[in-house]
């Protein structure tokens, strides 16, 4: 579980470094490829508007802050 929680704390901030220039298709795919990696299992990511992140994990901004990435387990 800690490393979950680190795994997703450092997506977080990567994800917002990468935002200006990579699409939000390219984006969710890296950070899937890097959970898939780390043996997180029973996990989603969906591309949402900015603000509509419910109940869900933001992991990462892409289309210049406008869309996000969110992780629901």
């Amino acid at each position: 579980m800690k490393k979950l929680i680190c795994t997703l704390a450092l997506l977080t901030l990567g994800g917002t470094a990468f935002a200006e220039g990579k699409s939000c298709e390219a984006l969710k795919a890296e950070i899937a490829a890097k959970l898939d990696a780390k043996g997180v299992s029973g996990y989603s990511l969906e591309i949402v508007d900015k603000g509509a992140a419910a109940g869900a994990k933001v992991v990462g901004t892409c289309e210049k802050g406008t869309k996000e990435i969110v992780y629901k387990r």
